[in-house]
């Protein structure tokens, strides 16, 4: 397969498995063309032959598989002919033809994988309506919007939601668990997080009956890879050379590389990462501590073989030559590349205190450590640094594992900065609940050692705890420290600055996830870090529309969850300096909606842009909700600020004096 490892002590190759055989391109014609090779780079110190070698010039077939928007649409020319589109290699401008092709009639080709059957009634769902319908081997969703009838996968790719419990607004689904959107008529994801979209199924209409026809195996996955191009010829390429190279290996490096084979890019991708594993599911490091690193992988090893993008595992960048074009690795390895994104994500914070460098005190950021941590765990005494999200969840995770579980935090109550006071108490009593002791106001001023090993952690307070095993959850800071010296604009806190396009201030150079700062649009493009996981999707999507040179700008509305003892807090958009917070529900029952309200200029719509009011009038608006067993209100909010509309306070306020619990209807058409 496409994944470098490079040993230390060792020879530096590529290694490869065999070969899948090409993606299926339905009825389209292979052209062929004459690659010229990259322009060479010098080998490396001690490199002789192999894939460091000179290439050829070599005659080569394009395996295209062509993106599902361009199959159901043909760009044509004034001469009424398909237009070529056009892709850079290393600079050198490309052309080829996709001849008109005939669309299948008969999209299943293997008839005994097709059940076809009668759902339901055409008045059976009123406009707007959604229903799961069953056809025997499977479910599907029935929807039903402005007169048409779509059906698509009835479960979320991501971690198998019921769509039909999410929210249905202008021919997307949102789910209600984590706010990942799906198109209705193509299944196609439009919202992260998940990497699959759903799949689409034939819908018609017979003597007032709706029927749908689907494949049984669509049926069973619930989910569906985009096409995608593969690389024309890897052997045209020097190995320290690359079309696009991507350092960082998370979800944003991920969604890049894959967003870019979906619009047909078909030349060489590369990825590096320090970690030792190809991308998996990081939230999962402390919400699951015990999985294993296969089981978490967000895509299989064979998928990075079938699509051609490339992995460097544990390879980390010292520098960017962002003049040349190249980037230099720890070890003097160079590599020239085209188009560069840096998604490099961030670093956990380490204690400064004495004996912190003392066996059994963990920074969770790899499967290892957090198996490690279980594993020294259990029914031992375990000693938590920091009441942050992935304090707080680890500290879930350990409870019943644990002898005893305790948590050290600097602030008087968990989360308040983030979810507020009253939020923060709740979530504390449920974890007091369920054998967690807290030490707030305080710090931890010394870590002991017997015999080479943790035994005790003294706060300043005095308190003298014991401790078997110490995880330090005191937050992060961005991994740029490599680029300092290489002119990409850095703020003061060490980030990336972005702007709409994820573009750096150099040309070519693009930035995404928790290391970069970009405007964001629900607070009227302040410059903000948004360090949640479908924000890292999202960015690693955007960069590659627009090293595509698609002038897609980013306007997404932040969304997150957190999972401790078996309940979920969801929330959606950016509520960073609220100045009040609107509660409705029961806050000692765990089940709640808090509405984050800040103080701002009134917004309305005039046509596609957004204007202010002259005398710059001032209401307080609704800028980020959670909830606790509430569903899928987080989910309808986050639609009504993507749709632009304003959410008033005195809007909740109504809302809550009313006290319908669960009735959203108060948010239709609300908001100007």
């Amino acid at each position: 397969m496409n994944v470098f490892k490079l040993k230390k002590g060792g020879d530096r190759r590529r290694s490869r498995d065999t070969r899948a055989g090409p993606v299926p391109c339905e009825d389209v014609p292979v052209p062929s063309l004459t690659c010229p090779p990259p322009p060479s780079l010098p080998v490396p110190p001690g490199a002789m032959g192999g894939c460091f070698s000179k290439p050829k010039p070599v005659e080569v077939k394009i395996e295209v598989v062509i993106p599902e928007k361009e199959r159901s649409k043909e760009e044509m020319s004034p001469n009424g002919k398909a237009s070529p589109l056009i892709y850079k290699v290393n600079g050198t401008a490309r052309h080829y033809h996709l001849e008109e092709h005939p669309i299948a009639s008969n999209p299943y080709h293997n008839p005994k994988d097709v059940v076809e059957a009668s759902v339901c009634h055409v008045k059976d769902l009123e406009n707007g309506q959604m229903r799961e319908v069953d056809l025997g081997c499977g479910k599907a969703l029935l929807i039903k919007e402005s007169g048409e009838f779509h059906a698509v996968g009835h479960k979320c790719p991501h971690y198998g939601a019921p769509l039909v419990k999410g929210i249905l607004s202008k021919g997307r689904v949102r789910c209600p668990w984590h706010g990942a959107c799906f198109n209705i008529s193509t299944g196609d994801i439009e919202d992260f997080p998940s990497l699959d979209s759903l799949p689409r199924f034939q819908v018609k209409i017979e003597k007032e009956k709706v029927y749908i026809r689907a494949s049984k195996q669509a049926l069973q996955t619930q989910r569906r890879t985009k096409m995608m191009a593969k690389c024309i010829s890897l052997s045209n390429y020097n190995l320290s050379s690359t079309n696009v190279l991507i350092i960082g290996a998370g979800a944003a490096g991920l969604v890049c590389a894959e967003t870019l084979r979906q619009e047909g890019f078909s030349d060489r991708i590369v990825m590096c990462t320090m970690d030792r594993h190809l991308p998996y599911d990081r939230p999962k490091l402390s919400k699951s501590m015990d999985s294993h690193p296969e089981q978490i992988a967000l895509r299989p090893k064979e998928f990075f073989c079938t699509y051609d993008i490339e992995v460097l595992t544990e390879m980390q960048v010292v520098a960017v030559d962002v003049k040349s074009k190249i980037a230099v690795f720890k070890d003097g390895f160079k590599m020239e590349y085209n188009k560069l994104l840096i998604a490099t994500g961030n670093t956990p914070k380490t204690l400064s205190c004495k004996g912190k460098e003392i066996e059994n005190v963990f920074n969770i950021r790899t499967p290892e450590d957090a198996n490690r941590v279980v594993k020294l765990a259990t029914s031992k005494n375990v000693v938590i640094v920091g009441a942050s999200f992935l304090g707080m969840e680890v500290a879930a995770y350990l409870a019943e594992r644990a002898h005893s579980v305790s948590l050290v935090e600097l602030e008087h109550v968990p989360f308040k900065k983030f979810f507020g006071e009253r939020v923060g108490r709740a979530v504390m009593k449920m974890f007091e609940n369920n054998r967690v002791k807290f030490y707030m106001q305080t710090e931890v001023s010394e870590l002991r050692e017997q015999e080479g090993k943790l035994k005790e952690v003294v706060l300043k307070s005095g308190k003298v705890l014991r401790a078997d095993v110490c995880v330090v959850g005191v937050g992060a800071v961005p991994a740029t420290g490599f680029l300092k010296q290489s002119g990409i604009n850095i703020d003061s806190k060490g980030f990336i600055v972005v702007n709409k396009m994820m573009q750096t201030n150099i040309p070519g150079v693009f930035a995404a996830g928790d290391a970069v700062t970009f405007p964001l649009a629900l607070r009227n493009n302040k410059k903000v870090n948004v360090p949640h996981w479908q924000m890292a999707h999202m960015h690693g999507r955007i960069a590659a529309l627009n090293m595509l040179a698609h002038g897609t700008e980013i306007s997404t509305v932040p969304y997150l969850w957190t999972a401790m003892f078996g309940k979920s807090i969801r929330y959606a958009g950016h509520g960073e300096g609220f100045d009040d917070v609107v509660i409705q529900g029961d806050l000692d029952e765990l089940k709640f909606v808090a509405f984050y309200t800040k103080r701002g200029s009134r917004r309305w719509r005039v046509g596609t842009r957004t204007a202010f009011h002259a005398e710059s009038r001032r209401s307080d608006e609704v800028v980020a909700v959670a909830s606790m067993n509430y569903d899928p209100i987080v989910s309808k909010v986050a639609e009504v600020l993507a749709a632009g509309r304003t959410i008033r306070k005195r809007d909740v306020e109504l809302f809550v004096h009313h006290g319908k619990t669960g009735d959203m209807s108060w948010l239709t058409g609300k908001g100007s």
